[in-house]
């Protein structure tokens, strides 16, 4: 071993990845063993038989399931006994569990770790047309270690506003991303197309991508049938695409451990940084809707611990729930939009598996290191509605610094600007950010966030047609609004 790599150094020396597709549910694997799949998997992608032997830490981000300790199963079925089990709940960073895993190692307090997860969204969604439900096992166990945020990820006026999905927020910070930017409504639209359709391109060459097909930016701009509008400007091909099978798996040692079961050196990826910003404020309290410090300051952190500057990254990964997540990470860090952003092809057409896609991302960026695509790749981690940040550098150099496992949340805390947000609110204000939301089955409604005369935030919603129409063509944000009793009543003339 050389002098530069410590026994200690954390190296990923396995990646699992499982994609199916059953049209009948009764054939498709539950999440639990879709799991396990894909940590057999990473297991012989290291080529050693012994690698999954003494698992000493396990952690599991949960999907859609029930499942009350499902790295203790995991912990039974590889005979790891002794394993720290971890479950994290939505809200916690899946960076987080990276993190840590690769934290223990580095701190001597494990030589072997994994972080896995599984969603079966395709197999709910075929049970739920058959009016079925698609059973899972019962587990009574619990894990040793339970992780969930400390804070409610949306305010209570945007719960009351029907904001229950993530996508009216983050279309309501697009809007306010489009105005910085002077951007027209209509090229703004074109711009996001063609973001997208470039998406799909790279998605067309990922082997593990659920949708393996080029879209023309027109389809993805155009609302229709088959490609509602969620939220203006979104269309369903701008979201994240959750109804899919699919799990990963990623399997950590020391550089000692690995040496010692003789796991290939073409088979290891040194993780050089995990930093992150677990800072919760919610989308309505924001100050400035169109940026995201905390990705500034997590994505800065990580290129310094490798000696890298944006342009010197060779593979990168913004993650792409929605579009505003791209942009704003991409402006904050100065990466281009001309740029390659993903290597999978991005949420909505490689696969969202719900509260997983970071890991099936981050075992892609692997992949391609191991294949000679690039030296290094920076993936970068979302959770809420880019409420918490996080990213993770890469290479497959062998590092010269000691890894770096930085929780940079008080620092964004002092640098994000934030508004009181009003419960209820009458009177002349000026639009922050909007969007108009639609629903199957109902009617289109317009939900805005304005800035009131004295800094203060509220929310406002209308399902007027007409104001709707006027939301849509022209541009609303910077400009004059009536409200009454948290209903809009007028729009200023331009």
């Amino acid at each position: 071993m050389s002098a530069s790599t410590a026994d200690r150094t954390p190296v990923l020396v396995g990646i699992g990845l499982s994609t199916r597709r059953e049209e009948d549910y009764n054939e498709a694997l539950e999440p639990m063993d879709l799991m396990l799949e894909a940590v057999a998997a990473a297991g012989a992608d290291t080529t050693s038989e012994d690698a999954l032997q003494g698992l000493q830490y396990i952690a599991v981000p949960r999907g859609r399931w029930q499942y009350s300790n499902p790295a203790g199963e995991i912990a039974r079925r590889f005979n790891a006994p002794d394993a720290v089990t971890v479950l994290a709940t939505p809200g916690v960073l899946q960076q987080t569990l990276i993190g840590q895993a690769c934290a223990r190692i580095a701190s001597g307090q494990a030589h072997t770790t994994l972080v896995t997860g599984a969603d079966s969204g395709y197999r709910i969604l075929k049970a739920q047309i058959a009016k079925q439900r698609a059973a899972e096992r019962v587990q009574t166990d619990e894990p040793d270690i339970y992780m969930q945020p400390k804070d409610e990820l949306r305010h209570d006026v945007e719960k009351r506003a029907g904001m229950q999905m993530p996508v009216g927020l983050y279309a309501i910070m697009e809007s306010a991303y489009r105005a910085k930017q002077g951007w027209s409504i209509d090229e703004h639209r074109d711009r996001l197309a063609a973001l997208w359709s470039k998406f799909s391109e790279i998605a067309e060459k990922n082997p593990h991508a659920w949708q393996k097909k080029y879209i023309p930016a027109a389809a993805i701009r155009q609302a229709c049938d088959s490609n509602p509008m969620q939220a203006f400007p979104y269309t369903r091909y701008h979201c994240s695409t959750w109804n899919v099978d699919q799990a990963s798996a990623l399997l950590f040692c020391s550089a000692a451990r690995a040496e010692e079961l003789g796991i290939p050196r073409s088979k290891w990826v040194f993780p050089l940084a995990s930093t992150e910003s677990n800072h919760m404020v919610a989308v309505s309290a924001r100050a400035d809707l169109a940026a995201c410090p905390g990705a500034g300051i997590t994505g800065r952190a990580a290129l310094q611990a490798g000696g890298l500057t944006a342009e010197k990254v060779d593979l990168l990964e913004l993650y792409s729930c929605f579009p505003l997540a791209v942009e704003t990470y991409a402006a904050e860090m100065g990466f281009p939009l001309s740029r390659d952003l993903t290597v999978t092809g991005g949420m909505a057409f490689a696969g969202g598996p719900y509260n997983n896609y970071f890991l099936q991302s981050t075992c892609r960026a692997a992949e391609l290191l191991r294949e000679g695509k690039g030296r290094n790749a920076l993936v970068s981690c979302v959770s809420g509605i880019v409420t918490k940040q996080a990213f993770a550098l890469w290479s497959i150099d062998e590092p010269t610094r000691p890894f770096l496992h930085a929780d940079l949340t008080a620092q964004v805390a002092r640098e994000m600007e934030v508004r009181e947000v009003l419960e209820d609110f009458s009177g002349e204000a000026t639009v922050a950010g909007y969007t108009v939301l639609y629903g199957r089955g109902q009617l289109p409604k317009g939900v805005l966030l304005v800035d009131t005369s004295d800094g203060k935030r509220a929310m406002a919603t209308t399902e007027d047609a007409a104001l709707i129409a006027a939301m849509e063509a022209d541009e609303l944000v910077g400009g004059g609004v009536r409200i009454a009793d948290n209903q809009l009543v007028s729009i200023a003339a331009a």
